[in-house]
């Protein structure tokens, strides 16, 4: 059984990644919304309230922030995100190891930009944190996934907020493209959902640890990782993936 921490274990596919192009074109987002074959989708969740004012010291805005650095939010039994801790956010590249029906799949996205800002709204001036990954060449689906958590610092009001679009990609195998079309969609909407519930409790959890002085290092969740035997397939289908990405005419 394979040890250490996954970026280690991953580490090959990870560096490969290093070549890889976004597989759409991200300044073209409102035209992709006249296309009914691109799905967009907003979630959001209200986590615990803070007091009016900036985002205080180890609260709910600063915990979800960390989860969100730590990418724990997605249910670890659909969706991995493996990369290197020490790189900077916004230089971030990960390897998803996704779970779909009975078969584990690679896909890899990359970090496209960081918010921190405060902004005015319709509910008061509102501080908002977070950034957004977009797919590279191989994945299954074209688009990007924003996540923010914002706080209204006029009534202390914290949501954490999920905008995505995407379409699918090509898929070569005739298999994984049929299943895909059946369950991709309830599986956008499942991890999204899981996402949310998967804050909120980690937000309530990490607040109430610091308040009584117990703070600690998250654990990953999921079972442990045998990145040879069973898992070789699928890595491969990701690298010929790319490959083929790489290799096929521009017909947008």
């Amino acid at each position: 059984m394979a040890s250490g921490p996954l970026w280690e274990q991953y580490k090959d596919q990870l560096d490969a990644l290093g070549d890889a192009h976004v597989n759409f074109d991200p300044d073209r987002s409102e035209e992709y919304r006249k296309d009914a074959s691109w799905h967009f989708d907003e979630y959001e969740v209200e986590l615990l309230s803070e007091p009016p004012g900036p985002p205080v010291k180890d609260g709910p805005w600063e915990m979800g922030q960390q989860v969100m650095r730590d990418y724990r939010f997605p249910d670890p039994k659909i969706i991995t995100g493996i990369y290197y801790p020490e790189s900077p956010l916004a230089e971030r590249v990960m390897l998803l190891r996704a779970r779909f029906m009975f078969f584990t799949f690679y896909f890899g996205v990359k970090i496209g930009g960081v918010t921190d800002e405060r902004r005015e709204t319709e509910a008061g001036p509102a501080q908002i944190w977070g950034y957004n990954y977009q797919t590279l060449q191989g994945h299954f689906e074209k688009g990007q996934m924003n996540f923010a958590i914002w706080k209204y610092l006029d009534s202390g009001r914290v949501f954490f907020r999920i905008h995505a679009f995407s379409q699918q990609d090509r898929i070569p195998n005739l298999l994984y493209r049929a299943g895909f079309k059946v369950l991709g969609r309830p599986l956008q909407r499942y991890f999204a959902h899981q996402a949310l519930k998967r804050m909120k409790r980690f937000v309530a959890e990490d607040v109430a640890a610091a308040r009584s002085g117990k703070r600690k290092q998250k654990k990953e969740e999921g079972p442990a990782v045998q990145p040879a035997g069973a898992e070789r397939e699928s890595r491969e289908q990701m690298e010929k993936a790319q490959a083929q990405a790489a290799e096929a005419p521009d017909t947008e």
